[in-house]
C-alpha cells in the first residue's frame, strides 16, 4: 500500500472521533500489553539476533521499561485527560477559562536502531493514550526487529487506526514528506535536520529525540568505585549504542591515575579477560557503524589505556579506555559505541568552558559529593537532562521528562510528558451572556479610553 493512501485511511478512521473516549484508549493500551506479553520471547530472540543483546539486558531496557510504562499510562490517563480550568482575567468578567487535551490526529513515529523496541513503543504509548492514530516505521538496520514488530502491530490492531511499515530510505523519505498531523522521530542530528526540513512544508509539528556527546565530570571528592562501577555498565550497555551513553570523561588530575585503575578492574570484574566471548555484551549493528568506530581506535591506538580489540566478522569492538585530548579522532564526533576517551582538568571552570564549546548535550553526567560543585555545573552547562553521581537512570522515571535541547533535539516524553507531547492544548474562554459590559463596542468615547485605560495596565 503506497503512504498517502495509508495516510488517507488512517486519516479517515481518526475522523469517526473512535479514538476520542478514555475507555477505547484503555482498551488499545491493553491490546498492546497483551501482544508485547504474547511476543516477549521471540522479541528477545530478534533482538540478540539483530544486536547481540543479552535477554536481562533486553528485557531491562526494552521490552519491561515499555511494560512499566503501559502500566503508569493505563493507570493515570484518566486524571490526564481531564479539561484543565485556569483562571480568566477581571477585565473579561464574566468569564471562565479551560484548557482541553485534544489529539493532534495521525502521527508519525520513526524508530532507531539502538533500542529498536523500546524508543519505537514508547511514543506509541503517548500517541495512543492522546487519543491519536499512528504510523510506525522501525528502523531497517535491525531487520528481524522490525519484521516481529511490524507483524505484532498490524495484527493487533485495526489496520487503519495503527499500523507499522518497513522499508529503506526511499520509505523513509515517503513518510516525512506526507502530510502528517505529529512527526516523533528519533535517531542522528543529521537525520533529525532533513526530517525538520520535510515536516516544514506541511508545518508539521515535530519531536526530535537526538544525541551528542554526553561528558561525565569526576572531582576530587567522586567515589572512585562506584563512579567507575556506574559509568561502565552505562558505557557497556548495548555496547555503546545509547543516545545517553557517557560519551567522554573530564576527571581532575589529581585524582586521574586513581580512576583509572578503578575503570580497568571494573571491566574485568564484568567481563572477565576474554570479553568477546561473553554473551553480556552485544555487538555493533552494522558493518559501516563498526568501521566507523575501528577507524577512530586505529586513529588513535597510541591512546588505549585498555582494549582496541576488534573483530570484522562479529562486528565485536572492544570496551575501550583511552588518554585523549581534544584534538582526538574520538573527540570529534559523538562516538555510539564502547570506546571511552578520558581528559584531564585542573580547574572547574576551565572544564566546563571546555564542555560549552561543544553542541549542547542529550545527557551531562556528573560524580562529586561537593554542593557547590553541582550548583555551578547545573548552573553552567544547558543540557537535555542532568544524572548526578550515576549515568543513564535520569531516563527512567516517568515524571521526569526526556527530550534534548539544541543540537541534541526538541520536545520530551515519558510518562505524562507523552500524553502532553502528543496533545494539542486547546485555549478555551467561556464568557456568559447574563452581563454584556459594552465597552468594547463602538462608539468608541474620551470616556470609554479613559476607562480601558484603567483597566488595562
Amino acid at each position: 500500500m503506497e503512504v498517502n493512501e495509508r495516510l488517507a485511511q488512517t486519516k479517515s478512521f481518526f475522523s469517526t472521533q473512535a479514538t476520542l473516549p478514555l475507555a477505547f484508549r484503555i482498551e488499545q493500551l491493553e491490546k498492546l500489553r497483551n501482544a508485547i506479553v504474547e511476543k516477549e520471547q521471540i522479541l528477545l530472540k530478534a533482538l540478540q539476533k539483530d544486536l547481540g543483546k543479552h535477554p536481562f539486558e533486553s528485557y531491562a531496557s526494552e521490552i519491561g521499561f515499555v511494560l512499566q510504562s503501559i502500566r503508569h499510562t493505563i493507570k493515570h490517563l484518566k486524571k490526564w485527560m481531564k479539561p484543565k480550568k485556569v483562571r480568566s482575567t477581571w477585565s473579561l468578567f464574566p468569564s471562565k477559562g479551560e484548557i482541553l487535551n485534544e489529539p493532534y490526529g495521525t502521527v508519525l513515529i520513526i524508530g532507531p536502531f539502538n533500542y529498536p523496541f523500546q524508543l519505537l513503543i514508547e511514543p506509541l504509548i503517548g500517541a495512543i493514550a492522546a487519543g491519536n492514530c499512528a504510523i510506525l516505521k522501525p528502523s531497517e538496520l535491525v531487520p528481524t526487529v522490525s519484521a516481529v514488530v511490524t507483524e505484532m502491530i498490524n495484527t493487533t490492531f485495526e489496520p487503519a487506526y495503527i499500523s507499522s511499515v518497513e522499508g529503506g530510505v526511499e520509505t523513509n523519505q515517503a513518510l516525512i514528506h506526507a502530510n502528517f498531523d505529529y512527526i516523533f522521530f528519533t535517531g542522528s542530528t543529521k537525520v533529525g535536520k532533513i526530517v525538520m526540513e520535510a515536516a516544514a512544508q506541511h508545518l508539521t509539528p515535530v519531536t526530535l529525540e537526538l544525541g551528542g556527546k554526553s561528558p561525565v565530570i569526576i572531582d576530587e571528592t567522586a567515589n572512585l568505585t562506584i563512579a567507575a562501577k556506574r559509568i561502565i555498565w552505562g558505557k557497556t550497555l548495548n555496547a555503546g549504542q545509547t543516545c545517553v551513553a557517557p560519551d567522554y570523561i573530564m576527571v581532575h588530575e589529581s585524582v586521574k591515575e586513581s580512576f583509572i585503575v578503578e575503570m580497568k578492574k571494573t571491566l574485568v570484574n564484568y567481563f572477565g579477560e576474554t570479553i568477546e566471548d561473553k554473551e553480556d555484551f552485544g555487538r555493533i549493528v552494522s558493518e559501516r557503524h563498526f568501521l566507523r568506530l575501528r577507524e577512530m581506535l586505529e586513529v588513535d591506538r597510541k591512546a588505549i589505556l585498555f582494549g582496541g580489540k576488534s573483530n570484522r566478522d562479529t562486528r565485536f569492538i572492544e570496551p575501550t579506555i583511552l588518554d585523549a585530548t581534544w584534538d582526538s579522532a574520538t573527540m570529534q564526533e559523538e562516538i555510539f559505541g564502547p570506546i571511552l576517551p578520558i581528559l584531564t582538568y585542573k580547574e572547574l571552570e576551565k572544564a566546563i568552558e571546555s564542555i560549552r564549546k561543544l553542541d549542547k548535550p542529550l545527557a551531562l553526567y556528573l560524580f562529586t559529593n561537593n554542593k557547590e560543585t553541582e550548583t555551578k555545573v547545573l548552573r553552567a552547562i544547558s543540557s537535555g537532562g542532568v544524572c548526578i553521581n550515576d549515568v543513564l537512570t535520569h531516563i527512567v522515571p516517568p515524571n521526569l521528562p526526556f527530550g534534548g535541547v539544541g543540537a541534541s533535539g526538541m520536545g520530551a516524553y515519558h510518562g505524562e510528558y507523552s500524553f502532553t507531547t502528543f496533545s494539542h492544548q486547546k485555549s478555551i474562554l467561556r464568557k456568559s451572556t447574563r452581563v454584556d459590559i459594552p465597552i468594547l463596542y463602538p462608539p468608541y468615547t474620551e470616556k470609554k479610553e479613559k476607562m480601558i485605560r484603567k483597566v488595562l495596565k
